[in-house]
């Protein structure tokens, strides 16, 4: 119950190893929309905003592990939602941008 809440109120992130995911070469997906992209982003990462993900999902194909992330984890526990219903499985919400900008060298 504890992660659980954890989970929720700390963005999303799950209790995985994010910056050992990112250091090994993660597909960073931001799913904020474009204009919250251009005004901050993440080296590095591709911005494929969540209302985008369905008709995207030939991007996702064949990666290794898929961090997607927003402004607070709300958009990206759905995007991660979709790509799971649409059989994608390597998929680790990584909360807020912030958050996961803090694991990228």
């Amino acid at each position: 119950m504890f992660n659980f809440l954890k989970n929720i109120f700390s963005g999303g992130s799950e209790s995985v190893d994010l910056a050992s995911i990112i250091s090994e070469g993660a597909f960073l997906v931001d799913v904020r929309n474009p204009a919250e992209f251009k005004e901050g982003h993440i080296k590095g990462s591709v911005n494929i905003p969540l209302d985008a993900i369905g008709g995207q999902l030939a991007k996702f194909k064949n990666k290794g592990n898929i961090v997607v992330f927003c402004r607070s984890g709300n958009r990206s526990s759905m995007a991660k939602s979709i790509l799971e219903g649409n059989g994608i499985q390597n998929v680790i919400n990584g909360g807020s941008w912030q958050n996961v900008n803090q694991y990228v060298k």
